[in-house]
């Protein structure tokens, strides 16, 4: 059943969201140019910086204890967000279910979160090339020497992996919902 009012209905969910939120959230989403100026003014006030990256698409558990875990790593997360063509073309013309600016919002509203940056590379390389992470956490499937590690490592910074969280994952919620009786 569609919501009538609120916003969540369908009249109000073409409007953004206003609010004292929105300015903080929205300004954590930064440019290429941006965030390398965000960081290095964090290297230059001796803050630690940790990074991940993926598509975040379908928010759940899973990806908060990911974040969560990164935070833990350093003074400041930065996360890498795969952009809509991007998702396209590595996952499946069918992704993102949820568009790029919406996930970007999402993870920004998240306290835990300094800064968010959608990238339209399959790769994070020239991400991590900009901000120069001293530790980048992935999931442990990748293991130590994932395509992210010669340019972590290239800068003095540390690989650290987080094993998944058992049962979640978005193609796995993806599945589970087509398979739910109408």
């Amino acid at each position: 059943t569609a919501w009538t009012s609120g916003p969540f209905s369908r009249a109000s969910s073409k409007q953004k969201p206003k609010g004292k939120n929105m300015l903080s959230t929205a300004s954590k989403i930064v440019s290429r140019e941006e965030l390398a100026k965000r960081c290095e003014e964090l290297r230059k006030e001796g803050k630690t910086i940790v990074t991940c990256n993926g598509s975040f698409d379908l928010f759940h558990y899973g990806h908060l204890c990911f974040l969560e875990e990164a935070k833990a790593q350093a003074d400041v997360l930065i996360v890498g967000l795969n952009s809509d063509s991007s998702i396209k073309q590595y996952k499946s013309p069918l992704r993102p279910i949820i568009g790029q600016e919406q996930r970007a919002a999402l993870l920004s509203a998240l306290s835990i979160v300094s800064y968010v940056h959608i990238f339209d590379e399959t790769v994070p390389m020239p991400f991590l090339e900009v901000v120069r992470p001293n530790v980048h956490v992935n999931g442990s499937e990748y293991g130590e020497n994932c395509i992210e590690a010669p340019t972590v490592k290239k800068y003095g910074g540390r690989i650290h992996l987080m094993p998944k969280v058992a049962g979640l994952s978005t193609t796995g919620l993806i599945e589970r919902i087509r398979n739910l009786p109408l």
